[in-house]
């Protein structure tokens, strides 16, 4: 896959891009430039794909709710550490980064109190405009993740769109888009030629 355009469009906005050929690779810069600091993880299947948790924990303190019973507590921990590890439900090709939550703590922490902000995505997520990255967040992504969760709602049945349903069990609650990376914060665009998470 090309990533010519869209590493130019995100590079002009602000943001850091590196590109990668495979999972193996942005794991092991992760490894490289992620030592003796603090790092909070959202909730992303892109980031599990990468296998980098245990190493990570070798050599940092990791706060990551998909590894504790105490998942409320480590959101908000997750929010204070000094880098923060994420992925996108979209990325326009024009440049901007699209994202649903259903808790808020993962696209809080996309706007503050992070020093470094990596963003892990995968080829499956790139689209043509940004009116078909939120198209993409609302009915292929949370569709897919409330379906993963087992939630009771149109768009688990199915897995195929959004209802826009008013069901209590919803996930997608808030939708941000980031236009650049927010004043003091270095944010890393991390391209992978690969299809990662949702």
């Amino acid at each position: 896959m090309e990533f010519v355009n869209v590493s130019k469009n995100l590079e002009e906005r602000g943001f850091r891009v590196h590109t990668f050929a495979g999972t193996e690779d942005v794991a092991a810069y992760l490894l490289e430039n992620i030592q003796q600091t603090t790092v909070g993880i959202g909730g992303s299947a892109t980031v599990e794909a990468l296998n980098v948790y245990d190493k990570l924990v070798a050599q940092n303190k990791v706060v990551w709710h998909w590894r504790v019973e105490d998942k409320a507590a480590a959101r908000v921990e997750a929010m204070q550490t000094e880098v923060y590890l994420t992925s996108a439900n979209a990325l326009a090709e024009t440049g901007e980064i699209i994202n649903i939550d259903g808790s808020g703590n993962r696209c809080a922490s996309m706007f503050f109190g992070h020093q470094r902000i990596y963003y892990i995505i995968g080829r499956n997520k790139l689209t043509a405009d940004y009116d078909s990255g939120v198209w993409r967040a609302r009915n292929v992504a949370a569709p897919k993740r409330a379906q993963q969760m087992k939630r009771k709602t149109p768009c688990a049945l199915k897995a195929d769109k959004c209802y826009d349903c008013k069901s209590p069990e919803r996930i997608c609650r808030g939708m941000v888009t980031l236009w650049g990376p927010m004043s003091g914060t270095q944010v890393e665009v991390l391209l992978v030629d690969e299809d990662l998470g949702l």
